[in-house]
């Protein structure tokens, strides 16, 4: 079964946050932690991966993306909290448990 994964990407010292929506997000963050495109993520230096949803349905991932972008910092930042408590880079987890 296939699956989408929304996800939240920051920098190394939390300051900004980027949401983004993927169908296969070792590739996207990868794309983001080594800034293979031009854009937010690499202006902004956000290659910490520190929270991911996953789904089955890409409307719904794409529509819970929409809601979390609309999010401030502080909401997000409580988000990631909850998910992620040690604020760590999940990177290494999402690799070895999705490969």
């Amino acid at each position: 079964m296939k699956q989408y994964y929304v996800y939240m990407l920051t920098n190394k010292s939390d300051t900004v946050y980027y949401v983004g929506f993927a169908n296969n997000i070792i590739r996207r963050a990868y794309e983001h932690r080594n800034k293979l495109n031009e854009g937010y993520t690499k202006r902004y230096n956000l290659n910490k991966l520190v929270y991911y949803e996953v789904y089955d349905n890409p409307n719904n991932a794409i529509e819970r993306e929409k809601k979390l972008k609309k999010w401030s910092r502080d909401k997000k930042k409580w988000l990631v909290g909850n998910f992620n408590y040690k604020n760590e880079d999940l990177w290494d987890m999402v690799v070895r448990d999705l490969m």
